[in-house]
């Protein structure tokens, strides 16, 4: 078979291309090899019969997780480590004191009753609670009660919105406390976070925090105390530190309307990789939902761990 001589006009022009751009080839080869990540997510992500939105971010790294980053899915429980910033920025302030006693008052209780461990140590309210436990019991735990009592100390939900937004952080959107997500499915699909903003947030509290190195360490303890490990740890090597924060709706005649978390996990080199999953109206089961996070999560640390060479 004959073949071809290579044209020597063409051979030139690359070469002359490569010579003189060679920042563009590096970029286009970067591109190319998040192609298979990518995949992989979406690969994943059809498994929740839903809507599956995912960024992330690594210093020094161009690790690309876009998958409908700039969506707006509800996001629940999520916000409760943006409010726990903000009641520390007040703190900071010398508005409030971490060792504060703050009264949990019988009109702070959610009824019909919500997941809150405060209310079943104090059925009856009417106690007075430190303010550093409040802040525990909502990050950590995920406590409803004491999420909607730091609202209504730091004056609601604007408050804690604009705070967010003058960090940098776009598309967090806090309208509604946790009463009226419970009284009205609809309204939870107000409380909304970009995946790319919740990684803006991620990526703030990790390489330049707004807060002092103290209060910073506080938070980022109680993230990685945080419940339903299950998601983005659940398919990480054993050892590997993840500090997140998990949002869960209810499941109506078989849809979950949101099942989410955003992280930071240390690689073995020290750095965080930030990363945050949302899947929204998804038909499948609990145990697929957590899953499906903790493999985008997987897929990530591996690309992150072994980029693939161009």
């Amino acid at each position: 078979m004959l073949v071809s001589p290579p044209n020597r006009c063409s051979l030139y022009s690359f070469a002359f291309f490569a010579a003189f751009f060679p920042a563009v080839i590096l970029a286009s080869n970067a591109a190319y090899a998040q192609v298979p990540l990518q995949q992989k997510l979406q690969e994943i992500a059809a498994d929740a019969k839903g809507k599956v939105a995912v960024a992330c971010a690594l210093p020094g790294s161009s690790l690309n997780c876009d998958l409908n980053g700039h969506s707006a899915p509800p996001m629940q429980s999520v916000f409760k480590a943006p409010l726990a910033l903000a009641v520390l920025h007040q703190v900071e302030l010398g508005k409030l004191s971490l060792d504060q006693p703050i009264r949990f008052l019988p009109s702070d209780r959610i009824l019909p009753k919500a997941y809150s461990p405060l209310w079943n140590k104090y059925p009856q309210a009417n106690v007075d609670v430190p303010l550093r436990e409040l802040l525990r019991l909502s990050v950590s735990l995920s406590d409803n009660v004491a999420a909607d009592i730091l609202l209504r100390i730091v004056g609601g939900e604007r408050p804690v919105a604009d705070y967010i937004a003058s960090l940098g952080v776009t598309g967090f959107h806090l309208l509604d406390n946790e009463d009226a997500l419970h009284h009205d499915v609809a309204v939870q699909y107000r409380n909304t976070f970009e995946p790319t903003g919740a990684v803006q947030f991620l990526r703030l509290i990790s390489d330049r925090s707004p807060l002092t190195p103290e209060h910073t360490a506080l938070l980022l303890e109680w993230m990685e105390s945080s419940r339903l490990s299950a998601r983005i740890g659940g398919d990480l090597p054993a050892g590997v530190r993840v500090a997140h924060k998990s949002g869960t709706s209810d499941v109506d005649a078989g849809l979950a309307h949101a099942t989410n978390d955003i992280g930071l996990i240390t690689l073995p080199d020290g750095r965080k990789l930030a990363i945050a999953v949302f899947l929204t109206d998804s038909r499948a089961d609990d145990a697929t939902r957590d899953k499906i996070i903790a493999r985008i999560a997987r897929a990530a640390y591996n690309a992150a761990v072994n980029p693939p060479q161009p």
